[in-house]
């Protein structure tokens, strides 16, 4: 075997141990949900509807509240999401270089922390379990300085009190390093974590697309997650729909499995975005029906097979 097969041997024999010696804990299916932002300026009320005829019942909310005045009402993102039968895992929240917790200028750092105070309330009025944040900005892979890991820990330590006292956990998502200048792994992102040493920062929102390039095994990394693995995007290789790359989805499920990760409050969420140094700009992208369409069926039904097929084998 190759040493990445044996990793997989590891934990293929892990799954099928759990399967056999506690089958009681693979009765609960994994909860499935899709983060819309990769939808563009689709109207809510079509995104859910796609969701809700694949079979979806969990929705990541593109965190699109950029000023006092811009992005969706809590009762009417609600009504529509009701409507659906379709239930807020969380917010995606969006970091650029305008709203950067690291930058070397203080009012972007300010329009960070304002973001995310709106964020948190919003995600607390619809009942979403976390906000993801990303420590630097996406699409500015060069650092600034020495400094940035540091500045960034003090600026979301401003906001750590208001996750607790809203209920909102802050997930902090590892990126590559092709996106972003910092905290690529999950080990940074738990010394990330560790260096900010609050209860309202303690998980980790992690993504397979980025741990292709930057982890030596995404099953096991997930596993060294453990319980701070809050939720998990999932592309294929090629960031597209599941089942249209070669990236092995059977080792993901079981990992998350052996995690216990099917149960409330944990998600994996798709996000197939595409390749490239930079997807923000997907988010005022001009939707095509057809397309997303097949995105998302192909992508949740993909799932499902490969789900079924391990649990019933």
């Amino acid at each position: 075997m190759q040493n990445y097969e044996k990793k997989n041997e590891q934990i293929r024999n892990g799954f099928e141990a759990l399967k056999q010696n506690h089958p009681d804990k693979l009765k609960r299916r994994l909860n499935l949900s899709w983060s819309n932002w990769g939808f563009g300026i689709e109207p809510l009320q079509d995104s859910a509807k796609r969701l809700h005829q694949a079979g979806i019942r969990y929705i990541e909310l593109h965190g699109n509240h950029y000023g006092r005045d811009l992005g969706y009402k809590p009762h009417e993102t609600l009504e529509v999401l009701n409507a659906f039968d379709i239930q807020v895992a969380g917010v995606c929240g969006m970091f650029s270089k305008d709203n950067d917790l690291s930058s070397n200028r203080a009012i972007h750092r300010q329009a960070a922390i304002d973001y995310l105070k709106r964020e948190i309330e919003f995600t607390a009025e619809i009942g979403g379990t976390y906000v993801l944040v990303v420590p630097g900005a996406v699409g500015r892979p060069i650092p600034y300085d020495d400094m940035e890991f540091d500045r960034s820990v003090e600026t979301l330590s401003i906001v750590a009190d208001r996750f607790v006292k809203a209920n909102v956990k802050a997930a902090i998502e590892p990126i590559r390093s092709a996106e972003v200048s910092f905290v690529h792994t999950i080990a940074d992102a738990r010394a990330y974590i560790q260096a900010i040493s609050h209860a309202g920062v303690q998980h980790i929102n992690a993504d397979v697309y980025h741990m292709q390039s930057e982890e030596s095994h995404i099953g096991e990394a997930l596993l060294a997650a453990g319980e701070q693995l809050l939720n998990l995007h999932i592309a294929d290789s090629s960031r597209g729909a599941l089942g249209s790359g070669s990236m092995d989805l059977d080792i993901v499920i079981m990992a998350l499995y052996l995690l216990g990760y099917n149960r409330e409050g944990r998600y994996v969420t798709a996000e197939p975005l595409g390749p490239g140094g930079d997807p923000y700009p997907a988010m005022y992208g001009k939707s095509d029906k057809e397309t997303l369409d097949r995105l998302v069926f192909q992508t949740a039904s993909y799932f499902r097979e490969r789900e079924d097929i391990l649990l019933n084998s």
